[in-house]
């Protein structure tokens, strides 16, 4: 009798208790929220095709108008004139527009391209990590000169005769 009580215990174990302790389950919702119903499969299909027309158009530099979101519209078309403009007059290709057309020549003209992007980052990089621990240490420094001048101000010339004794 006793073996099956430890057996069946053990059973109950394994099958809840472990099982929670392992893949804890999240608390159940407050009675006041509903679910929100489930969708159909065509509901669920056009929800994956707008959001994959919207992340592919993410990538792209000029997104189609009738993608963009109404408050955005605006600030796309001022950024579009803010271009940097050339010595010829031209506006100068960007760094995805520099890709593509290497892209297009090969594996030849693609290399060189993505070693000048990546020279670029890397020495943008770099020259942020010197900005940040230089002005690292310029603080360190005012936090030092304002300790070092507070203690100086804490005594007075009679303290430093008494410890001179």
């Amino acid at each position: 009798m006793k073996f099956r009580v430890v057996c069946r215990k053990l059973y109950d174990y394994v099958r809840y208790d472990l099982k929670e302790i392992a893949f804890p389950s999240s608390l159940p919702d407050p009675p006041h929220i509903r679910k929100p119903r489930k969708l159909t499969w065509k509901e669920e299909f056009d929800v994956v095709k707008k959001a994959t027309q919207l992340y592919t158009a993410s990538w792209v530099r000029d997104i189609r108008p009738e993608v963009w979101p109404d408050e955005f519209k605006e600030e796309v078309s001022d950024k579009k004139t803010d271009r940097e403009i050339g010595e010829s007059g031209k506006m100068e290709p960007s760094t995805l527009e520099d890709l593509a057309v290497a892209a297009r020549g090969g594996m030849e003209t693609l290399r060189p391209a993505l070693q000048r992007l990546y020279m670029t980052r890397a020495s943008a990089y770099s020259d942020a990590l010197k900005a940040f621990i230089q002005g690292y240490q310029e603080g360190l420094q005012q936090v030092m000169e304002m300790k070092d001048d507070a203690k100086g101000d804490d005594k007075s010339p009679l303290q430093e005769d008494v410890f001179k004794k």
